[in-house]
């Protein structure tokens, strides 16, 4: 009797939230589980490449903890700024990111015959990561002001939105960086098929997008390579495809329970990357199906949290929140397919981080900051369902 008790609460605990709880606890326990597995599987594939570069074999796992509390700091400050608020700040945040895109193609620190990241000491920055959050907090409070406009009109309503895109993209593709210009892209279709835009409109863009993106790949001989090597890369596995076929020998060896945490070969400088675009391949190799499936279904509940967030928001008559929340858990979706497809050779291989997991202090930070976002939206739905008017409290402190 015991025993089913106990089994009925646990099963309580992972499938209700606490109605006392005034934020998604399922949410902070999701994204904390996921950032742990990242440090984990990052001190793992990171061992011998750190080892070699600085005689150190942790540190890149140190690094990584210094970015993960960060992420948690900065997350805690974020997670206490109104809605309000960064609907105010969206402009200015998007005129920041196109500031530090500009920068970094003046002052860049060049990685692989790519400039993206502006050096700050301690990390990196990479400003696509901060265009990414900012885009879509724009386009949250775009979608609310022209609402209208955007289901009736194409020049006037749809047009905008895309011109902007058009603008961060051109600045992007001169890094050069194509993955992340497809993830803005992709998710900024969602938002405007949530706004309401036509279908026709959508139909009309998606054919364009899709000869620019094939335009894109024809223009530069490198991406060429990455085609022809995800079509067959054991045509030339010591040459275009070395990477992937490393990449599927990993997931081959991890069979269903894997090698075991840490014995993974491929990342002994066989799998270039292995702690940042490919840490998901050494996750197979280690973990097996088991550790993949486990993994993926984090993160997709994570995804699916979002849009829960983002209906609840709506049916509250917070639509900011609700175009931000879904845009977030589109963001994040289709980077993780993305990124799996990539190391599993399904999609053609793309410099896009696994959410929450890779190495990469921007990438980490913003993603934390997102997740934040969620937990304010949810926050805010929640004292609505109290009686408690947040913007009359932010009113009153004013």
């Amino acid at each position: 009797m015991s025993i089913s008790r106990g089994v009925s609460s646990l099963k309580r605990w992972f499938t209700q939230p606490s109605p006392e709880a005034l934020y998604d606890r399922q949410l902070v326990w999701i994204s904390l589980g996921l950032m742990l597995i990242g440090l984990v599987m990052v001190t793992s594939a990171s061992f011998p490449v750190s080892y070699r570069l600085t005689d150190q074999p942790f540190h890149f796992m140190f690094r990584h903890a210094v970015f993960l509390l960060l992420a948690l700091i900065v997350s805690s400050v974020v997670v206490q700024i109104p809605l309000e608020r960064w609907m105010k700040m969206s402009s200015l945040m998007l005129a920041v990111s196109f500031f530090l895109l500009a920068i970094v193609l003046v002052a860049g620190h060049s990685v692989n015959g790519a400039s993206r990241w502006i050096p700050l000491g301690l990390f990196n920055l990479q400003p696509a990561e901060v265009a990414k959050l900012s885009l879509f907090v724009y386009m949250s409070g775009y979608l609310l002001r022209k609402q209208d406009e955007v289901r009736e009109t194409f020049f006037g309503g749809f047009m905008k939105p895309i011109a902007v895109f058009a603008l961060l993209a051109v600045l992007l593709l001169s890094q050069p960086d194509l993955g992340t210009v497809v993830v803005m892209l992709v998710t900024l279709f969602g938002m405007l098929f949530i706004a309401g835009a036509k279908l026709s409109q959508f139909i009309a863009l998606m054919v364009t997008g899709i000869f620019a993106v094939i335009g894109l790949i024809l223009a530069e001989p490198y991406r060429i390579r990455r085609v022809t090597s995800f079509l067959d890369p054991w045509e030339d596995p010591f040459g275009s495809g070395y990477q992937l076929t490393q990449s599927l020998m990993a997931f081959g060896r991890g069979q269903w329970f894997g090698q075991g945490l840490g014995n993974s070969i491929q990342k002994l400088e066989y799998l270039p990357e292995a702690h940042t675009d490919f840490v998901f391949a050494v996750l197979a190799e280690e973990l097996g199906f088991v550790g993949v499936v486990c993994v993926l279904v984090l993160i997709f509940w994570l995804v699916l949290k979002a849009l829960y967030i983002g209906k609840k928001a709506f049916l509250h008559d917070r639509p900011f929140g609700g175009y931000l929340a879904f845009g977030i858990g589109i963001w994040f979706a289709f980077q993780t397919l993305v990124n799996v497809g990539a190391a599993a050779g399904i999609v053609p291989t793309k410099g896009l981080t696994l959410p929450l997991i890779s190495y990469g202090g921007s990438s980490l930070i913003i993603m934390s900051v997102a997740v934040a976002i969620l937990l304010r939206i949810d926050f805010e739905c929640r004292l609505a369902d109290a009686g408690y008017e947040i913007d009359k409290e932010q009113d009153e402190k004013k």
